[in-house]
């Protein structure tokens, strides 16, 4: 036999040093977010105290494990079993061990449950802001197990307190006894006709005794594993035929399987770690959760007449906010792994991170996704705004887009790569702008609470609010934003009908350009007062500088260069490592 040689691969130079490459993952989220420990400061004042081993523990759970299964998922997603050893139906969506692993971790350390926040109101913190960075953590490491968990279980709870039969209603209760993120569920709306366009729903349910019969397919419903189920029909009645929201659970009343049959689990693009499937009724046991069926937007003259279907849109609203919270959680991870890969990569002789166009690029990451931070935890624990899920969402799954694709720019070659971490965020942002209504429904939406509730008013004095909070010598930029949005809505409210559907776009996105700037000069003021530093006004101020001003025909050339010249304290705000 010859002589066999060992084959090295070529290392020619330090730069294939991989141990220089770690990436977000295997890091500890909470200590290297300078940014979300300076919230949890201002929102939970002494208690953060209590919290703090709290948010380190999960940090490092959301960066170490959580983070590594989802990549295992993403690898090898949910399959479906669609019959048994004898040919019957079973439709048994199998998910990985990786994913069942992460849910019960999740679970074991679970922010949103009864207990934990009971916890921590008695230690005197806010259970809202302590949820809310739960779910930023989790969506940076997986937004489909974000998905897999809190679709629908607030909406499920709800619906079901307030109108299913009392056994139905206690096995709900059981089912999410840890809070909404403890059950299996999801909310079923979209059909083959369209998603958004409720009044072309196919589905059907008539009455059945106490019970309905629901018949239909729903052509796209994630969380397709789960075990209770609010799904939209047409409910026939005597008196006529209208949209409702009913409540179906896996197995009927009397333990037997429900009329529920998976026909496929879809080939998605991302997301992969939620089941997402086509879902078919036949005949299914199901309970009314409305006083009395109303009429879908758009199918009648009665508009959302239920009290079922009012609730349903409210919650809806409520969901769009968890989906913002997933744009921001993947902005958030593309930043962290541009900065980590800067950091390591060496071209033309220097790092990247050394490089003027690569810290423009950052500076300006750094800033946008701080923006939407601010706008996605105000939605989370700042005043109930009754237009904020709408602006909050328009922005923030754009950014986790645009972000996670500059993630990929940033890394070249090797981010289009599937082994590199930033090839599945991109593939798992693209579905944040579509769930829960994409930009033009967004849109609608903020029409219809200008137009029906006047939303726009409490809306304008939350910005002057918290531009009133702005540091001495600050916000007139803002301020006069403001102005100019007052102004808009009335120019808005004279167009023509159809104009001004069409100027819907241009006019939320001034709404969220301003919102966005005044919450970032309200943390300033705080930030300037309680800590004696000035990092966010200079985000607030390039934040402005870029979205408001008005750069006149050298395109803001000219304009002093801070994002350059303070951009170390721009790095060390945003990233810890």
């Amino acid at each position: 036999m010859g002589q066999r040689y060992l084959i090295e691969p070529f290392d020619g130079s330090d730069r294939y040093a991989t141990e220089r490459y770690q990436g977000a993952a295997g890091r500890n989220w909470w200590t290297c977010d300078p940014t979300l420990r300076l919230l949890m400061r201002r929102h939970l004042g002494d208690g953060l105290t209590w919290a703090e081993q709290h948010l380190d523990r999960l940090g490092a759970l959301m960066g170490g494990p959580v983070a590594a299964w989802a990549e295992e998922t993403d690898r090898n997603p949910p399959r479906l079993e669609k019959y048994d050893k004898w040919g019957r139906d079973v439709s048994q969506v199998v998910m990985p061990p990786s994913f069942h692993a992460a849910r019960d971790a999740l679970m074991a350390d679970n922010f949103t449950s009864p207990a934990f926040a009971e916890e921590a109101r008695a230690h005197g913190a806010d259970p809202a802001a302590l949820a809310a960075a739960w779910t930023y953590l989790l969506d940076q490491a997986d937004i489909g197990m974000g998905c897999a968990l809190g679709t629908g279980g607030d909406m499920v709870v709800s619906l079901a307190e307030r109108h299913a039969p009392a056994d139905v209603r206690d096995r709900v209760r059981a089912i999410f006894a840890n809070g909404f993120y403890s059950g299996e569920a999801a909310q079923m709306l979209t059909e083959r006709t369209g998603g958004s366009d409720l009044a072309a729903l196919e589905a059907t349910a008539v009455p059945d005794g106490e019970a309905w019969r629901l018949t239909g397919l729903k052509w796209f419903a994630s969380n397709a594993n789960g075990s209770a189920f609010v799904v939209l029909a047409r409910a026939e009645t005597g008196d006529g035929v209208a949209v409702a929201p009913f409540l179906v659970l896996w197995e009927r009343r009397d333990g037997s399987r429900n009329g529920v049959r998976i026909r496929r689990l879809k080939d998605k693009l991302g997301t992969r770690s939620v089941a997402s499937a086509e879902v078919e009724f036949a005949g299914a046991e199901a309970f009314l959760l409305a006083g009395a069926p109303g009429t879908a937007p758009g199918a009648g003259s009665g508009g959302a007449g239920s009290s079922g279907l009012a609730t349903m849109m409210k919650l809806t609203n409520a969901s769009r906010l968890g989906v913002a919270m997933m744009g921001l959680g993947v902005a958030r991870r593309a930043l962290v792994e541009s900065i980590c890969y800067a950091r390591a990569r060496e071209a033309f002789g220097r790092r990247l991170i050394d490089q003027p166009l690569m810290r423009r690029k950052l500076a300006e990451l750094i800033v946008e996704v701080e923006a939407v931070q601010a706008l996605v935890f105000d939605g989370h624990v700042g005043p109930r705004l009754r237009l904020a899920p709408a602006l909050v969402k328009l922005r923030a799954t754009r950014l986790g887009l645009t972000a996670a694709s500059d993630a990929v720019e940033i890394h070249g070659g090797n981010g289009y790569i599937e082994q590199w971490p930033v090839a599945r965020l991109l593939r798992d942002a693209q579905v944040n702008p579509i769930w829960e209504g994409g930009d033009n429904i967004l849109c609608l939406d903020v029409r219809r609470a200008m137009v029906r509730e006047n939303a726009h008013e409490p809306f304008l004095d939350r910005l002057e609010a918290a531009v009133a909070q702005a540091p001495d010598g600050s916000g007139d930029l803002v301020r006069a934003r403001i102005g100019d949005l007052h102004k808009a809505i009335a120019v808005w409210s004279g167009l023509d009908p159809e104009v001004a559907e069409a100027r819907l776009y241009p006019l939320a996105q001034l709404m969220a350009d301003v919102y966005a700037a005044a919450l970032l000069l309200e943390q300033a003021g705080w930030e300037q007062r309680e800590l004696g530093t000035d990092r966010k006004a200079l985000v607030a101020r390039l934040y402005a500088e870029a979205h408001l001003a008005e750069h006149g025909p050298l395109r803001g050339l000219d304009r002093p260069a801070e994002d350059l010249d303070r951009f170390g304290d721009l790095l060390e705000g945003a990233v810890t490592l």
